[in-house]
């Protein structure tokens, strides 16, 4: 190598790649866990999930190579390892380091891929292949070759698709020019500040300001939803629009949590806001406690919603709102957290939309609404849900028409009622045959009356029968009953 004289392995490159990555996160992500596990025909945990950084890095330096290398034998030990330590709810990013040659197994491996595909294509799980993994995942594989290395070049492709099928985003990462200390180290510092770049920002509440990092830092959101595609970024700006009360907030549903943790602006260190919510003489809480004096708007903030029970709803840049509260992991300690939920204005139904909030002072005292708010429009799962997954079901709809048809003109009302539910339903469902059909049963039961049926009957069901053929499929356009002489009210 041009930069050194005296020979060095592949592993000594990886070694001081990896260094520079774990001096790196040192300084900007001091609240991650990091794993470090070797693979080859076997998997192994070095160093189980720790913020030690300092132990990963001396485990690096007593690491033996091994005699091949087995890239699925790594993907099943690290799921094995994050579902055991955190299950399926914490995204993680894992990072494979390889020297760019995948050996014999290369076409063992394509054949598990294309295996994959050819299953999931019929919609089956392939339970046999350990990606996708179960849980939220970024998957980068850093080779430590020369660009031009033709074993590397044929399995880049394999990589890309590796990291297609985890579906969680990630790259590959190759040395630019000749393979290097350099390079090498370039190629780390890139991967850092790109997946492992701290976010920082200010949180505002009026006239007070505070400079603040969100751990872990928030990923752009990205979503299809029925008709549109939702991408929404949050802002480096904060913005605290009200405070309600825990009790009318309840649980709402959020995308992400954040801790928050204020940045001292003389030397840019982290230090998260800690409150002490019981005595005792331990020196632990005691340092926690001096922490807790210096001015902070932060620790302001934190203090007081947790006394008054509060929340404060926050501005996130664009229709993304989230809320600040105070949150404990212990009984000695709680911490100021962020919970971004959903873009959109109207997100938490029963807090109605965020643009609508204002400060309850404007508001007569006789006129403040009380939450939850109710919704405007009825929601579906509080009706009687039509379902005709059997056929017994579909006869029963009809039968209880016609059973209400023979007792006309008495129950109006209820046979109206029950023909438009099985008329809407199946404008819903696209069965307009059935809407024939129906015309149909209804003129042979205007042909079967008895001579002592009401003369009002055969008129409805002939008006019914007429209105179910005809071209009307408006769904909110109900049959409404027949105006004839024989009602009561004319």
């Amino acid at each position: 190598m041009p930069d050194v004289s005296e020979p060095f392995q592949f592993r000594n490159l990886a070694v001081h790649g990896l260094t520079c990555l774990l001096d790196y996160m040192n300084i900007n992500c001091k609240l991650e866990f990091a794993s470090l596990m070797s693979f080859s025909s076997h998997r192994e945990t070095i160093v189980p999930f720790t913020r030690d950084f300092e132990s990963i890095k001396a485990a690096l330096m007593q690491l033996e190579y091994n005699e091949r290398s087995r890239i699925v034998k790594a993907l099943e030990g690290v799921q094995s390892l994050v579902m055991e330590e955190w299950g399926a709810g914490v995204p993680c990013q894992v990072l494979i380091i390889t020297d760019g040659v995948i050996g014999p197994e290369i076409e063992s491996l394509k054949s598990d891929i294309e295996n994959h595909y050819s299953v999931t294509e019929r919609g089956i799980d392939d339970s046999t292949f350990p990606l996708p993994f179960p849980f939220p995942c970024k998957l980068h594989v850093i080779c430590i070759a020369n660009s031009t290395d033709p074993y590397l070049q044929a399995a880049l492709p394999i990589y890309q698709k590796l990291i297609d099928i985890s579906g969680g985003g990630g790259q590959v990462f190759v040395p630019e020019g000749a393979i290097s200390f350099k390079s090498i180290q370039t190629m780390f510092v890139k991967l850092s500040e790109l997946y492992y770049k701290p976010f920082h920002g200010v949180l505002h509440c009026g006239t007070l300001t505070s400079n603040v990092a969100l751990s872990p830092p928030p990923e752009p959101f990205s979503k299809a939803r029925d008709f549109e595609l939702v991408k929404a970024e949050m802002s480096n700006n904060i913005v605290i629009c009200g405070f309600i009360s825990i009790g009318d907030v309840s649980s709402p549903p959020s995308h992400s949590r954040h801790l928050i943790l204020p940045l001292q602006s003389s030397k840019d260190e982290i230090k998260p806001p800690v409150i002490k919510l019981e005595s005792s003489e331990n020196n632990e809480d005691e340092t926690a406690n001096e922490d807790g004096k210096q001015p902070s708007f932060c620790v302001l903030l934190h203090g007081s919603l947790r006394v008054e029970g509060m929340v404060a709803i926050c501005h996130l840049g664009g229709d993304w709102y989230g809320m600040l509260y105070s949150w404990a992991d212990s009984k000695k300690k709680s911490n100021l957290m962020l919970s971004a939920f959903e873009p959109g204005p109207d997100v938490i139904p029963w807090l109605g939309s965020f643009t609508n909030m204002g400060p309850v002072e404007l508001v007569p005292e006789s006129e403040i609404p009380t939450l939850p708010i109710k919704p405007s429009e009825k929601r579906s799962y509080a009706q009687n849900c039509v379902v005709w997954i059997r056929q017994s079901g579909l006869q029963a709809d009809i039968q209880k028409i016609l059973r209400h048809a023979r007792k006309l003109p008495e129950k109006t009302q209820n046979f109206y009622k029950e023909l438009n539910r099985l008329r809407r339903a199946a404008l819903s469902f696209g069965f307009h045959e059935l809407l024939e059909g129906m015309a149909t049963i209804l003129d042979r039961e205007c042909t079967l009356l008895p001579g002592s049926a009401h003369p009002d009957a055969a008129l409805q069901l002939t008006h019914c029968a007429s209105a179910l053929r005809n071209n009307n499929k408006d769904y909110n356009t109900p049959v409404l009953p027949l105006r004839t002489k024989f009602c009561m009210d004319d």
